[in-house]
């Protein structure tokens, strides 16, 4: 018998589908999104789809939605819940924002369903949010910060919620299991006590450069060069933006390649931002042929974050964000360009999401079996 298995949060389904990849029985997807619901039930007719707010959910519901009887245990409960309250980029609300609200809802209906196993992915900047954000400007210089608001304090409150599970936590790069994307996202893996288990992340299977006996970075020219699409589709560049452009170098680069046109191009390009500090390596960037992309974006076009095509004047397709993810081919995903850029950008790459998933139901297949061992007598 299959394990079952209930996802919250679902989104695109790239989560979903690397774990039924794995072997596991989806009974269960929940998401707050129409749009994204009509992508889920298009690619997956026979599973059950509810859209709902996780936050008017109980184990009452969950169950009678999943078709499990009240005695049957779950084996996997998994969410990837929204990330904005967390990100470095945003006002890092943590749980005063209704979306990281819902990620301690995920926690509270952990402690309520008592799955065997739970897994919960979210950004990096999760495991350095406070409780009460204070912006960098606001700090005085010698002054303690209260409890609440030192880095990390929002993650420590979180873990708290999960009570009675031994909890593994770490930050992946899905470049190293071998998607062309450095995509860095932290996994939260925890097993119920009285199983007597603590999650093993899988080995990395690439690095950067190849050594230690694995794989080299998958890049973007590995997935482009097999990719046969009839007609893609995208987003344009302003008139202004494509000017500009079309002068960064095929195959790769960004505003910095702008220089060989002398400074005073730079700083029209640029505009305000010429000024600001940091790297900016999102500004007119086309993705380097010979590199995994940068974390795909819920929009591509953005002048600060530009995933701009190798070779062609316009941002990567919906059809190469798919691609890049790892999505199965001919994958229907719903709505406007811009909600499926954002549908896909926000999905685990479904590569990383399957090695995840096989090991966790390697370790629950471990458990039973050392379960049903008999007892050896002295």
């Amino acid at each position: 018998m299959k394990k079952k298995a209930v996802s919250l949060f679902a989104g695109a389904g790239g989560l979903d589908i690397g774990i039924k990849k794995a072997g596991f029985d989806v009974k269960l997807a929940v998401e707050i999104e129409p749009i994204y619901c009509e992508t889920l039930q298009t690619n997956f007719p026979d599973l059950t789809v509810k859209q709902g707010n996780v936050m008017e959910y109980s184990r009452n519901r969950i169950y009678e939605e999943a078709g499990l009887a009240e005695e049957e245990e779950l084996d996997l409960f998994i969410g990837g819940s929204p990330c904005q309250s967390f990100s470095t980029a945003g006002k890092r609300q943590a749980f005063d924002d209704p979306r990281g609200q819902a990620m301690l809802k995920f926690a509270d209906l952990v402690q309520e369903i008592q799955p065997k196993v739970f897994l919960l992915e979210n950004v990096r900047g999760l495991l350095s949010s406070s409780l009460k954000h204070v912006p960098i400007n606001q700090r005085e210089k010698d002054v303690i910060l209260e409890p609440e608001q030192e880095q990390g304090s929002a993650f420590r409150h979180l873990l708290e919620h999960f009570g009675n599970y031994e909890v593994s936590v770490e930050l992946l790069n899905a470049a190293d299991y071998g998607v062309a994307q450095t995509r860095e996202r932290v996994f939260i893996i925890g097993v119920r006590n009285d199983l007597n288990t603590k999650f093993e992340f899988p080995k990395a299977t690439h690095n950067k450069k190849g050594t230690n006996g694995k794989k080299p970075w998958r890049t973007v020219g590995d997935v482009l060069k097999v990719l046969q699409v009839e007609k893609h589709h995208h987003v344009n560049y302003s008139a202004d933006r494509l000017k500009w452009m079309r002068m960064i170098p095929k195959g790769g680069g960004n505003w910095r390649d702008l220089r060989q046109y002398g400074e005073d191009f730079v700083r029209e390009a640029m505009g305000g931002a010429y000024n600001s500090g940091g790297g900016k390596v999102g500004f007119f960037r086309r993705v380097d042929i010979n590199k995994p992309a940068p974390t795909l974006l819920t929009s591509p076009s953005q002048k600060s974050t530009n995933i701009g095509h190798p070779f062609e004047d316009r941002p990567l397709s919906i059809e190469e964000y798919l691609a890049i993810q790892e999505f199965p081919e001919g994958y229907y995903v719903a709505g406007t360009l811009t909600q499926q850029y954002t549908q896909i950008g926000n999905a685990v790459p479904t590569r990383l999401a399957q090695a995840l998933g096989e090991s966790i139901y390697e370790m629950l297949n471990k458990i039973e079996q050392a379960a049903h061992e008999p007892v050896q007598s002295r």
